[in-house]
């Protein structure tokens, strides 16, 4: 029987969020971010394994001076093998899950942004419900709902993009774990923006997942109220 393994690449630095450290360990009610993303998975019984992808010179984690963070949660592992960019990251990750015998080839793994710490139970559940059996895997995602427009290099609209048939991409991003590491095997992924294009470009065509609009990724300064909002409804 296939495992749900969460993979959470946490390699990054969250320059953009301007907190003067990364983001997963910003504090939030008294927990860091990325504590409260890995205790929704070890709160979920079909998940197996939650491995935590680091930069390899970060001991934060593991540091008595994080506040909110004095214990790793049930299930997790600690994986310091993290890359220049998110698609190395997972990269590694895959590789090192497999490698030392932590995840099978049919395995399926879930990669999951360190910073979308609001991720509700039901979501993850439809999401191993609808894609864990399927061979090309699958992503959540929520149909677009404004107006897109498309700018040109002065300033100016140039064009009204049609949003019929347009998802916007969250995670986990689900996928036999075999099929993830052919996907991130290519020498450069500078064009990889998350798992599900490494995919496609294989000719893979993933399963769209109805998503969560409070499934909201943790990004700007701005995003850290309503992140407060929907935490402290938990």
């Amino acid at each position: 029987m296939k495992r749900n393994i969460a993979l959470i690449p946490a390699a990054g630095v969250g320059e953009r969020f301007g907190a003067g450290k990364p983001k997963q360990y910003v504090e939030i009610h008294g927990k860091t971010v990325l504590q409260h993303t890995l205790d929704i998975f070890a709160a979920h019984p079909q998940i197996t394994l939650a491995a935590v992808v680091l930069a390899p010179d970060d001991h934060t984690f593991q540091s008595a001076e994080t506040a909110g963070f004095q214990t790793a949660p049930a299930k997790t592992v600690l994986l310091h093998c993290g890359g220049a960019s998110r698609a190395e990251t997972v990269r590694n990750g895959v590789n090192t899950l497999l490698e030392r015998g932590l995840a099978a080839p049919g395995d399926n793994i879930l990669v999951h942004d360190a910073a979308r710490c609001c991720l509700p139970q039901a979501a993850l559940s439809r999401l191993i419900d609808q894609a864990g059996s399927h061979p090309n895997g699958g992503i959540l995602a929520v149909p677009v709902a404004d107006t897109l427009k498309r700018s040109g290099s002065d300033g100016l609209i140039e064009t009204t993009v049609p949003r019929s048939g347009l998802w916007q991409a969250q995670t986990p991003q689900l996928f036999p774990a075999a099929l993830l590491q052919r996907a991130l095997a290519a020498p450069d992924l500078g064009a990889v923006t998350d798992e599900a294009s490494a995919v496609e470009m294989l000719g893979v065509r993933p399963l769209l997942v109805q998503g969560d609009s409070r499934n909201l990724k943790l990004t700007l300064p701005q995003d850290e109220y309503i992140v407060r909002l929907l935490l402290a409804e938990k």
